[in-house]
């Protein structure tokens, strides 16, 4: 029987968005992220973070040291009494990284939804049954591409940004607005099933 998970950006969501995360040191959760990924996990979703990571394709840490950092990530979560992710996927790639060799349009990078099919393959996730969790545009349109309820939160440097063309695609709406992390944690489990409204 296919699975119902979170798909959960990383910087903005997990934690806070500090521009390019290179360091442990820089490591800050986001409020309520232990409780709320509890709540998650106690009702059976599977936690998958999907997010891109351009630090690779800039050259600022290749991809073990982007692993090892989420180790840290994890750690910090584990040590608030937040349950084990079940999945850590990343782009590599952009179309003008440093790296010669990840320089490329590629089908992992949000907005495009391959983190998400890639995972839920691999998990057998029912994604129509699923929901994706981020802060930035992209996310939202991943998470719709893919087929999930998305949910954008107001955690990240970004806020509700306007429907418009942005980063090379145009933005769309989430389905639903979250201050944080714990207030879309209550609409995937139905306890505030509007949160601050759909976005229109």
């Amino acid at each position: 029987m296919s699975r119902r998970a979170v798909f959960l950006d990383r910087d903005g969501v997990l934690v806070r968005d500090v521009g390019p995360l290179t360091s442990a040191d820089d490591i800050v959760l986001t409020p309520g992220v232990a409780s709320a990924l509890a709540e998650l996990h106690e009702a059976g979703f599977l936690l998958l973070v999907v997010s891109n990571q351009t630090v690779v394709a800039r050259g600022l840490l290749n991809e073990q040291a982007v692993t090892e950092l989420q180790a840290q990530v994890q750690a910090r979560i584990s040590a608030e009494g937040g349950p084990r992710l079940d999945g850590f996927y990343f782009c590599p790639h952009h179309p003008r990284a440093t790296r010669p060799e990840l320089r490329q349009d590629c089908a992992c990078r949000k907005p495009a939804p391959g983190l998400l099919l890639q995972a839920a393959a691999e998990h057998d996730v029912s994604l129509p049954q699923s929901f994706m969790l981020g802060d930035r545009p992209s996310d939202v349109v991943a998470g719709l591409r893919a087929g999930c309820t998305t949910i954008q939160l107001l955690t990240g440097a970004h806020g509700a940004a306007p429907i418009e063309v942005t980063g090379g695609f145009e933005a769309q709406a989430a389905h639903h607005l979250a201050l944080d992390l714990p207030e879309a944690a209550a609409v995937v489990l139905g306890r505030a099933p509007t949160a601050l409204g759909a976005a229109s």
